[in-house]
C-alpha cells in the first residue's frame, strides 16, 4: 500500500484500467486500458450508451461483481492502492472518501424507508453519532442542496418526492460523510431542463465550496462543455480523446466530431440530423 499523497498530487490516479466479463462466448471487454487523473476539478466522461462510462465509475469503487473482474497497473486514491485493499478497508473508502450518485433516485432510494432513516444510515455507517447531532446534520445537508422544507422531506417516503427532489436527496446522502471525490453517474438525465440546471448549480457550489473532485458521467456534450473543466471521450471501452471542456467544439477525433455533428441546433433548418458512422479504426485514431 502506498503512503499518503502530496497536497498537489491528483486525488485519483487510473493507469490502464480494464474491466472484463467472462461469458459463454468468451471475454467481453467493457473497459480497455484507460488512463486518467482527477484532481480537485470537474472531469467529465462522455460517450454513447455502452461505451464504458458507468462501468468505469463502478470499477473505481470496486462495485463490479463476478463474472466481472477489474485489473489496472494503478488505481489509487490519494496514494492508496484501491485494488490492494480488503473488502472491509474498501467499505471505509466508499461513501466516506469517494461517493457515487446514481442515475435515477427511484432505483437508489429504498421505497419502504423514510428519508430520515436512509440519511441516518449513511451517517451511522461512517462513525458513531448521537440522534440529535444526526438530525442536525441531515437538516443542514438538505438545506445545502436547496430543499426548502427539510423537516417535511425527512418524514417522507421516496414516492412522495418529485424526481428533482429525489435526486437532491441522493446528492445529500452521498455528501453527508463529506467525501473528497464525488462520482456522478448521469445525475440529471431523468430530470427536466429547469431542474437539471438547479441540480448542476447545487453540484457546482458544493464542489467549489468544499474543494472536492468531481467525475461527471454524461452523454450530454453540450452540458459538459459548459459545466466541466476537462472531458474524456469514451468509445467502445477506450478513451479516444481528452480535451478541455471549453474547447470541445475543436475536438479532433472523428468519433467526438461525429457526436457533435449529431446534436440538433437552434436555427439549423429542417434537414435530417446525421447519424454516427462508426468505424473500427477509430479505436486507433
Amino acid at each position: 500500500m502506498s503512503g499518503p499523497a502530496s497536497s498537489d498530487a491528483p486525488l485519483l490516479e487510473v493507469r490502464n484500467l480494464q474491466v472484463g466479463f467472462d461469458t459463454r462466448r468468451g471475454l467481453v471487454e467493457a473497459v480497455r486500458d484507460i488512463s486518467f487523473d482527477v484532481g480537485r476539478e470537474r472531469v467529465a466522461i462522455v460517450g454513447e450508451s455502452g461505451s464504458g462510462k458507468s462501468m468505469t465509475g463502478r470499477a473505481i469503487l470496486r462495485l463490479v461483481r463476478p463474472p466481472g473482474h477489474v485489473a489496472a497497473d494503478r488505481l489509487a486514491f490519494r496514494g492508496t492502492d484501491l485494488l490492494g485493499l480488503s473488502e472491509k478497508e474498501m467499505r471505509a473508502v466508499r461513501g466516506r472518501r469517494i461517493a457515487m450518485v446514481m442515475q435515477d433516485p427511484k432505483y437508489s432510494l429504498n421505497p419502504v424507508m423514510r428519508i430520515d432513516r436512509q440519511l441516518g444510515e449513511a451517517l451511522r455507517a461512517h462513525g458513531r453519532i448521537s440522534s440529535r447531532e444526526a438530525r442536525h446534520r441531515m437538516i443542514a445537508m438538505l438545506e445545502d442542496v436547496q430543499i426548502r422544507d427539510p423537516e417535511r422531506v425527512l418524514r417522507s417516503y421516496p414516492h412522495e418526492l418529485s424526481g428533482g427532489m429525489g435526486q437532491r436527496v441522493m446528492i445529500a446522502m452521498m455528501l453527508i460523510p463529506e467525501p473528497e471525490l464525488l462520482i456522478a453517474d448521469e445525475p440529471t438525465s431523468a430530470l427536466d431542463v429547469t431542474v437539471q440546471l438547479e441540480v448542476l448549480r447545487i453540484l457546482d457550489g458544493l464542489v467549489r465550496g468544499r474543494g472536492m473532485g468531481l467525475l461527471f458521467i454524461s452523454h450530454d456534450l453540450r452540458l459538459v462543455s459548459t459545466f466541466c473543466d476537462r472531458v474524456l471521450v469514451m468509445y467502445r471501452g477506450r478513451i479516444v480523446e481528452e480535451i478541455e471542456a471549453d474547447r470541445l467544439g475543436q475536438a479532433r477525433h472523428p468519433y467526438t466530431q461525429g457526436l457533435l455533428a449529431c446534436l440538433p441546433r437552434i436555427g439549423g433548418g429542417h434537414e435530417t440530423l446525421p447519424t454516427l458512422d462508426r468505424r473500427p479504426e477509430w479505436l486507433n485514431a
